[in-house]
């Protein structure tokens, strides 16, 4: 929520001549994530295990009005379903009246995310972060990168694409980080090289309950960023030996079908 203001405003502007976008501020959206999520849902909405990876439809689930999506933040396969606030109680009810859905909160949703690799705003990117620091090229369509039939167009593209044709210019990289000592390492945690330079920092850091080991995502000069580099986390005055690695800690498991 924190940047819905400023979404919205953008969506108005980009698109708000030839369609109309719509706020809706009296809706709920419930998350119901995890292998058993297909399981439990078709039983309340038959159809809904036809949905592939970020597809959606309107479903009746209790007496509620949803729509739904086959996504969510965790790397998991789930579901999100926006619902009208009133009826958000009942749907939410009747989810967990189903025997594989118990209530998580958002620190189960963050380990989640964390061990899939993804970034939480404010956290890992912001409005400073580019796609190539990132480690998010993904993002960028190759239609629309140099060369490409509709190249440019988007918000900062003259300095993102500069940087994905010239990555050696690059002047910190996101990477995936394990602890080598069984210490958790949190945000903004400074990140040294072996012989004590500052390289980086970290930006998300936990104990991973999926992995069974302390993760964490952070910057570092692009120097350090290749995976088995060694790296040192300063945590309360004490080096903690680190290695970077590739993400996902854990594989996806998007249905797709």
């Amino acid at each position: 929520g924190a940047c819905k203001v400023g979404d919205i405003a953008h969506i108005q502007a980009r698109i708000g001549q030839r369609c109309n976008v719509i706020p809706m501020p009296d809706h709920a959206l419930l998350a119901l994530q995890g292998p058993q999520a297909v399981t439990a849902l078709a039983r309340l909405a038959l159809g809904v295990e036809k949905l592939v990876f970020m597809t959606g439809g309107d479903f009746s689930i209790a007496g509620c009005d949803c729509f739904v999506t086959r996504s969510g933040y965790t790397g998991e396969d789930g579901f999100e379903i926006s619902v009208p606030a009133a009826q958000a109680d009942t749907l939410a009810r009747a989810l967990l009246a189903q025997p594989e859905v118990k209530p998580i909160g958002l620190g189960a949703r963050n380990s989640l995310r964390l061990e899939a690799g993804l970034c939480l705003y404010g956290n890992d990117i912001d409005t400073t972060t580019t796609p190539p620091e990132a480690a998010l090229n993904w993002a960028i369509q190759k239609v629309r990168r140099t060369g490409g039939a509709r190249s440019g167009g988007f918000p900062g593209a003259d300095k993102v694409l500069a940087q994905i044709d010239n990555p050696a210019g690059l002047q910190r990289k996101r990477v995936g980080l394990v602890a080598l000592e069984r210490v958790p390492v949190r945000e903004h945690t400074e990140l040294q090289s072996t012989d004590g330079q500052k390289i980086g920092e970290v930006t998300s850091g936990l104990l991973g309950p999926t992995v069974n080991e302390p993760v964490a995502m952070g910057y570092v000069t692009p120097a350090f960023a290749a995976v088995g580099t060694r790296v040192n986390a300063i945590v309360r005055g004490k080096a903690v030996p680190m290695e970077v690695r590739a993400m996902p800690f854990t594989p996806a498991r998007y249905y797709r079908g």
